[in-house]
Order: C-alpha cells, then structure tokens, then sequence
C-alpha cells in the first residue's frame, strides 16, 4: 500500500511539473506573439505616419501654388466700391467704368485697356462691387496710386484679394493699431504685418541763443584785427 502511494504522489508531482511546463509555454508564447503582434502594428503606425506626413507635405505644397496662381490671377484687378448699378448690359458696365475712371482720376482708357469688368455678389439695395480686370499691371498701378483721388467722395478701392488672405487682414487689424500706438510705421503688405521701429530720434541744431551769444565775441575779433591793422 506504502508503494503505491508513493508512486502515485511521483505520478501527481510529475503531472504538476509538466502542467508548469505547459504554463510557463503558453505564457511565452503568449508574450512572443504579443511583441510580434506589436512589432507589426508599430511598423503599420510608422507606415501610416509617414505616409499622413508626406500627404500633408503635398496638399500644403498645392495649396502654396494655388495661392500663388490666385494671386497672379487678382495681381491686375482693383475692386471699387460705391458706384451706381445704372448699367443694363456688360457693354454699358465697361462704358460707364472707362467715364467713370476719366472723370475721377484723369486717366482715359479704351475698351482694350480692360480685360474683363463685373459686378460681385447678387443685387441688392445697395450698389455692388465692380471688379476691373486691366489688360496690364502697368495700367492698375496707376489707377491704385490715385487713390487719394476717392478722398471726400462716397466711392473707395480696395486690392482684390484672396478670401484667406482677407481674413488674414483682419485678424491683424488689433496687432496693426497697437504698433502704431506705440509710434511705429505699420501697414498690412498682402497677409503680413510690416512694422518700421523708431530706432532713433532726431538731432536738435545747437540753440539760437548760444549762436547769438558766441557771435559778440566773432564781431569784436574782427575789429581788434581792423584796428591793428
């Protein structure tokens, strides 16, 4: 009976180590295939991040480009503002912006000066903005200097620019008057804010009283000099 107790206990004590082995198998299997399954979805997450990164590199790339073709695009139009919808037709529009130019900046122009004219928006109670595409740079850059020519009448001009682009303006609006309260030259360049620093203060010329005071002395040097003489 003694014996087989004994062997029965050998029996259990082996089962008990081949139920650990099994345990200890299953656990480093289970932590391999962990790391293997890891190892993969990071080399995934990798693939994927870089692939995010140079689509987005791309889409900013575009998006640089089709800014640039939008502002070649507006780079000859000026948006004037305030004129009266009296046109009933394209030809008139053009004939009436070609008098309307002439008599408020004195610069007459002819239909082919004038790439493209339009009114923005849909018609309301107000007059709408008239977008005049010019036929070359040269010719929108001397109609946009005169715009102090606008001064004290209900019309005004503006750049035509982008949407981003004005909402760029704006937001800088806050950031422009706070640089010109502090005295500096500020003014809006396209989207960006252009600060000129007062970096020096300008010299005085010596007072008027200590020239007045040193010339007695010049005048009584001279006659000393006559009277030796």
């Amino acid at each position: 009976m003694d014996e087989i107790m004994k062997a029965l206990k050998k029996i259990q004590l082996e089962l008990d180590d081949q139920k650990k082995t099994i345990q200890d198998s299953g656990k480093n299997v289970t932590e391999q295939v962990t790391q293997n399954i890891n190892k993969i979805l990071e080399e995934k997450i990798f693939a994927l991040e870089e692939k995010h990164e140079k689509l987005k590199e791309t889409v900013d790339n575009q998006d640089k480009r089709i800014n640039f073709l939008e502002k070649q695009a507006r780079q000859k139009n000026i948006v004037f503002f305030g004129i009266e919808e009296l046109e009933s037709s394209y030809d008139t529009l053009e004939k009436n912006m070609l008098e309307w130019i002439e008599q408020h900046f004195s610069v007459k122009l002819s239909y082919s000066d004038l790439q493209e004219v339009k009114r923005l928006g849909k018609k309301g109670d107000r007059p709408r903005p008239v977008v005049v595409t010019f036929l070359t740079l040269g010719i929108k850059i001397k109609i946009f200097k005169q715009k102090r020519a606008l001064r004290d009448t209900n019309y005004y001009m503006k750049e035509d620019s982008p949407k981003h682009v004005l909402e760029k303006r704006n937001q800088l609006q806050e950031q422009l008057k706070a640089e010109r309260e502090k005295g500096n030259t500020a003014f809006l360049k396209y989207d960006k804010l252009v600060v000129l620093k007062q970096t020096s203060k300008r010299k005085f010329s010596p007072s008027p009283i200590k020239l007045t005071e040193n010339m007695p002395k010049e005048r009584n040097t001279q006659t000393n000099k006559k009277n030796k003489s």
